[in-house]
């Protein structure tokens, strides 16, 4: 699973964040009960991202093994998946964190293109030696 660090809060961070191909798992999720192929679908759709088989079988296996998701009954040869509570919090928390990423990061590219510089290195002189 592909984890984030936050250290907003405390001193000690969060490995519990999740991004990339979990991420939007959880997402597709939010959304109502999907099987498979309806996951892989869903998250091309929504993110432009076309997954292979293993990789969403993989990141589908870790996230129900931390209890983000669950297998649902089988619907003929079709395996839905759910989210659980804890996933539907870990989501929340996951978009929130990278919600202030997203916005420290425009704000960085609105001072540099206001100013020239990146934000952080007013009045930073650079030496350079041969």
């Amino acid at each position: 699973m592909t984890y984030v660090q936050d250290k907003r809060s405390d001193d000690q961070g969060r490995s519990d964040l999740v991004s990339g191909v979990p991420l939007f798992i959880l997402m597709s999720l939010m959304a109502g009960e999907k099987h498979g192929h309806s996951l892989m679908k869903d998250i091309e759709h929504f993110a432009g991202v076309r997954l292979g088989p293993g990789t969403l079988y993989k990141a589908i296996a870790r996230l129900e093994s931390v209890g983000l998701i669950e297998a649902l009954d089988p619907d003929g040869r079709r395996r839905p998946y759910g989210l659980t509570p804890v996933g539907q919090e870990m989501l929340v928390q996951s978009l929130s964190y990278l919600e202030h990423v997203v916005e420290e990061g425009q704000q960085r590219v609105r001072t540099k293109t206001l100013t020239g510089r990146p934000s952080g290195t007013a009045g930073v002189r650079r030496t350079v030696t041969a």
